[in-house]
């Protein structure tokens, strides 16, 4: 059995006085896996994303990640250990507009200490790997969709994170766009890239995942390993 890279141990969170937004959560995600997060709004998705992320903590349980109980780390402690070993792509890309391409996959490289030329090298290596090069002056709004996709996945890398995690990432593309970077996902997982991508979208959890959970109501209602449709 490989490592575990996410392991969340009956874990609940709730808000003010509502009902919880996750409710006795327990799973188990091994490095190399690619697994989809489903369910309709308000089933906890985004909860579940920001306790592994280390963005926020559970009431109950526990939450380590990379073997790292995130759930016990101060604000700082979290930032750095997200910096060390999460990367993270957004539907809206999160891209700093007046940076350039180079310098917004440069900067997470340069927040956790990393040697200038080294981060160059690094940010320059993923650029040509995902196919953005050509852009590495030009700013981010100068670029279709699937390009900024393209360029937060490869900020998500820089530092070379046990975990990748995509939230909603082709949310904010066209079809062929949206298409473009599942494919990438894929290949990614392909090299030995740990995924979990949480979406509503099931025509994308079948293409770039092996594994399905879905969500109903901040419980896990269901966890089934299938083939990839690619």
């Amino acid at each position: 059995m490989t490592t575990p890279v996410i392991e969340l141990r009956d874990v609940s969170r709730g808000y003010d006085d509502g009902p919880p937004a996750l409710s006795d959560v327990t799973l188990t995600v091994h490095a190399g896996e690619a697994v989809a997060v489903l369910g309709p709004s308000g089933s906890g998705k985004s909860t579940l994303l920001n306790l592994i992320a280390g963005l926020d903590r559970p009431d109950t349980g526990t939450v380590t990640v990379a073997g790292v109980r995130v759930d016990e780390l101060g604000e700082a402690a979290s930032a750095r250990h997200r910096r060390a070993r999460v990367g993270m792509v957004f539907q809206f890309f999160n891209l700093l507009d007046d940076l350039t391409v180079a310098d917004n996959v440069v900067l997470p490289a340069q927040l956790a200490g990393m040697a200038r030329g080294e981060a160059a090298r690094r940010a320059a290596d993923l650029l040509d790997q995902l196919g953005v090069a050509r852009h590495a002056r030009a700013y981010p709004g100068r670029l279709s969709g699937g390009e900024r996709q393209r360029v937060a996945v490869a900020r998500a890398l820089m530092n070379r994170p046990a975990l990748l995690l995509a939230d909603e990432p082709t949310g904010a593309l066209d079809t062929a766009s949206g298409e473009d970077v599942s494919t990438l996902l894929t290949e990614l997982n392909a090299e030995g890239q740990t995924l979990v991508v949480v979406t509503h979208d099931l025509a994308l959890a079948r293409s770039c995942t092996r594994r399905t959970i879905q969500l109903v109501d901040g419980r896990v209602a269901g966890d089934v390993s299938v083939e990839p449709t690619r």
